[in-house]
């Protein structure tokens, strides 16, 4: 009997693979810039986006979404909690998105 051992991705290339999934060219996309420019979304250090403005959280409960299913596959394929992958997928995140764009850390937000 044959055996494949398959290595999991380094976490570097995770990283990669999702910044490419959540920087890909759906709507959403657009409109998440929209709302990062306009100060009424942030990101976060967990990997998710915290609505600044109440008018805004449908739209970061949507984002979140997609986001957590993201992170969970990922972390099943893994064998590892989806937490410590949206964790590594903020740090991609964050180093992406354009100056002035509102990060919060450790509960203090400050911006790019």
């Amino acid at each position: 009997m044959l055996r494949i051992l398959k290595k999991p991705l380094p976490r570097i290339s995770v990283a990669i693979l999702l910044a490419l999934t959540l920087y890909a060219i759906p709507a959403w996309a657009d409109n998440l810039e929209n709302l990062r420019a306009s100060g009424a979304i942030g990101e976060s250090s967990t990997g998710y986006v915290i609505a600044r403005e109440p008018s805004a959280q449908a739209e970061a409960d949507a984002i979140n979404a997609k986001r957590r299913a993201i992170y969970q596959e990922k972390a099943a394929a893994q064998g590892i909690d989806a937490n410590q992958v949206g964790k590594v997928y903020a740090e991609e995140i964050i180093q992406k998105v354009p100056a002035g764009t509102w990060i919060q850390i450790s509960g203090q937000w400050r911006q790019k």
